[in-house]
C-alpha cells in the first residue's frame, strides 16, 4: 500500500513537478503479464522516476547497500526502499549474479513487471556500458519479453554524488518489446546469452543515443577512480616544499 501512497500522494507528484518527465512509447509496456523493463542507469533518481510514470507497479533489484546504511539516515533509506517494494541484492561474491536472478525470477513468477539495469551500476560519465547477461537468463527462463527503456536527462538532473537534483527536463522512452522465444531452452549457452544481452543494449542505445563503451561499467569506474588517485599523487609530488 505504501508503494501507491508514494506514487500518487508523496513522491510521485513531487517528482513530476521537479523533473517534468515526458514519456514516449508508453504503449509498449504491456498492461498485464510478466515482463522485464531493461534500461540505462544514469542517476539515483532513475529508481523513482520510472515507477512515477508507469501505470503498473514495477519492482527493481536494488543494491544491498541501500538497505544496510548506518545511522538514522541508513535506517530511513532502508525503510523507504523496502516500503516501495524494492528488493535488496548483494552484488559481491561468486553467488551475487545467481542471487539477483533468483530474486528477479520470483517477481516475474507473479506476473509482475521487473525493472533491471543490465549495466549493473550507474554510469559515472553518462555513457552506456556493456550489459551483464543476467537479464538474458531471466528473459529466457521466465519466457517473458524485454522492453528496452532509455532515461534521458537524469544524468544532468542528478549526476553521481549530487544529493539535491537540478531542475532539468527528463524524457523516459520505451521501445518495442523484444521477443527471444527463438532461443528457448538455451539459457545455459554463453554465446546465446551474450548475443541477447547485446541486442538489448543496442535497443537501449538506439533509444538513448548515448556513446557506447564495450566495457563493464564497474571496471571503467574503477579505472577512472585509480587514474584520479594517481593524478592527485602526481600533483602532490610536484608541490613545492617549505
Amino acid at each position: 500500500m505504501f508503494y501507491y501512497v508514494l506514487k500518487y500522494v508523496l513522491l510521485g507528484p513531487l517528482l513530476k513537478l521537479f523533473f517534468r518527465p515526458r514519456t514516449e512509447g508508453l504503449e509498449n509496456v504491456p498492461a498485464t503479464g510478466a515482463a522485464i523493463i531493461a534500461g540505462n542507469h544514469l542517476s539515483f533518481s532513475d529508481h523513482f522516476l520510472m515507477p512515477a510514470i508507469l501505470k503498473r507497479r514495477i519492482t527493481f533489484l536494488a543494491k544491498k547497500e541501500y538497505f544496510t546504511g548506518p545511522g538514522i539516515k541508513g535506517r530511513l533509506t532502508a525503510t523507504f526502499f523496502r516500503s516501495a517494494g524494492q528488493i535488496p541484492v548483494d552484488r559481491t561474491g561468486k553467488e551475487a549474479g545467481q542471487a539477483a536472478i533468483r530474486e528477479g525470477l520470483g517477481v516475474l513468477s507473479k506476473d509482475e513487471l521487473l525493472g533491471i539495469y543490465p549495466e549493473g551500476t550507474r554510469s559515472h560519465d553518462g555513457r552506456l556500458y556493456k550489459g551483464k547477461v543476467g537479464v538474458a537468463v531471466m528473459a529466457l527462463t521466465a519466457r517473458v519479453p524485454v522492453i528496452p527503456c532509455a532515461m534521458i536527462g537524469t544524468f544532468e538532473a542528478q549526476p553521481p554524488g549530487k544529493v539535491i537534483p537540478n531542475t532539468h527536463p527528463v524524457t523516459i522512452r520505451f521501445g518495442k518489446p523484444l521477443d527471444f522465444s527463438r532461443y528457448e531452452g538455451m539459457e545455459n549457452e554463453k554465446a546465446i546469452l551474450r548475443a541477447i544481452t547485446d541486442e538489448i543494449m543496442y535497443a537501449i542505445l538506439t533509444l538513448s543515443e548515448q556513446e557506447y563503451v564495450d566495457q563493464y561499467a564497474s571496471a571503467a569506474k574503477a579505472e577512472a577512480e585509480a587514474a584520479g588517485v594517481a593524478e592527485k599523487e602526481r600533483r602532490f609530488r610536484r608541490m613545492p616544499l617549505g
